[in-house]
């Protein structure tokens, strides 16, 4: 699998409201996204399924769409993959359930996870938080640049970055070793404009 350097996060809790995150799902398309993923961890299932299918008719058919954590609306919204953490449901469940052919990411937090997602049929794996993120209530401590290079050792799977990562730090995380970097809150200010800068950080 080849991961687009910038994988932009859309977390309904970043926004006032619903059109909010549709709106910035368009901008960031527009801007030459072509991976999102859609988490919301207060939804009801019904209310995040039609905010998932609402998402995918607004970016179409050539942005990969990511569900966090929820293995069945990733079937039931027909997304491209399902991003799962370590109080989920583990990487050979969600797999069999998800099958073969959407994308799996696992985030991991510590050298012992890395090893132990490395080991399963995840396509990706995540490390972080990188630097200090607020968009967790209750973070798990910093791994910085160390715990990037440290994790790029450990696994052969495209690796991704999360926490903290802004236009200012993205090109130090990639050189550490990331293969892309997830980004929340450095892409709630004109995203169009956000997304454009970091690919032209990113390279």
């Amino acid at each position: 699998m080849q991961l687009p350097r910038l994988y932009p996060i859309l977390d309904a809790a970043c926004f006032p409201d619903v059109a909010g995150m549709f709106a910035a799902a368009e901008e960031l398309a527009a801007a030459g996204c072509t991976l999102l993923q859609y988490r919301n961890k207060s939804g009801n299932a019904r209310q995040m399924l039609g905010e998932a299918r609402e998402l995918r008719a607004r970016v179409g058919a050539s942005v990969k769409l990511i569900m966090n954590d929820r293995a069945d609306l990733c079937l039931a919204s027909q997304y491209d993959g399902l991003h799962v953490g370590q109080d989920d449901l583990s990487a050979e469940a969600v797999r069999g359930i998800i099958g073969g052919e959407r994308w799996l990411g696992v985030s991991t937090h510590n050298p012992e996870q890395i090893a132990e997602a490395d080991q399963t049929s995840a396509d990706y794996v995540a490390i972080g938080p990188v630097f200090a993120t607020s968009s967790k209530a209750n973070p798990d401590p910093i791994v910085g640049l160390e715990g990037v290079r440290r994790a790029r050792e450990l696994t052969h799977k495209p690796l991704v970055a999360i926490g903290g990562i802004t236009r200012a730090n993205a090109r130090s995380v990639i050189d550490a070793g990331a293969d892309a970097v997830a980004v929340i809150s450095d892409l709630l200010r004109d995203p169009r404009k956000s997304a454009e800068e970091f690919l032209r950080v990113l390279g």
